[in-house]
């Protein structure tokens, strides 16, 4: 049987949402099919944030790795996805406590009954004292289906400095809509980016046989 794939990334357009004060999805053409061309030739600009991505260590340490450099094993393998619909401001251990027996390394939080389609501060984010759990179980690699695992008016990115602190890798901005709870095998890979502290990934999500 082939397996189904579950495509967990939104679309990429200038109707995107972005963090207040990124940079929004822009594209124009640098050729386009006509006499004397044989090819349309599109550039692009916007924030590596901008849907479903790949924060770096980059992003919130100081002198620490771009996103090119972390290892890829971490956006590559079995995953677990855990319902915390509804869970704000933060989601605590309790909230996932109830599906972490032989948890996989990767671990995957829904937190809204349908991903945004324009920005909304008011998304769930983890508590920090949640990701060092997870880490605690060998966790390597966690995601969720908000703009950021940091609550949006957050100075201090308390959860991202607990990333930083045991070595985790994130995917924020996935949509988990059509998701069940339950373990997949999880594709996410960035880009080979040299200096970037992120970069966009196309997430999907396989059934397992």
């Amino acid at each position: 049987m082939t397996p189904r794939l579950w495509d967990i990334s939104p679309p990429l357009s200038p109707d995107t949402p972005a963090f207040p004060g990124d940079t929004t999805y822009q594209q124009r053409w640098t050729a386009e099919i006509g006499p004397g061309c044989p090819v349309n030739v599109s550039a692009i600009t916007l924030s590596p944030h901008l849907g479903a991505h790949a924060d770096a260590p980059l992003h919130y340490g100081r002198n620490a790795a771009a996103i090119g450099a972390v290892t890829l094993e971490p956006f590559l393998g079995r995953c677990r996805v855990i319902h915390a619909i509804g869970r704000k401001p933060l989601i605590r251990r309790s909230d996932l406590e109830h599906a972490v027996t032989n948890v996989p390394p990767r671990v995957l939080v829904r937190t809204c009954l349908k991903a945004p389609t324009r920005w909304d501060a008011g998304f769930a984010a983890f508590a920090p004292d949640t990701i060092a759990w997870l880490a605690s179980l060998g966790v390597k690699l966690v995601g969720i289906d908000a703009a950021s695992v940091d609550p949006a008016d957050s100075k201090t990115l308390d959860s991202h400095q607990q990333l930083l602190a045991h070595d985790v890798r994130v995917l924020e901005n996935l949509v988990l809509d059509e998701v069940d709870p339950g373990d997949y095998e999880l594709i996410a890979l960035p880009l080979k980016l040299t200096q970037a502290c992120a970069s966009p990934v196309r997430a999907v999500l396989r059934s397992l046989p």
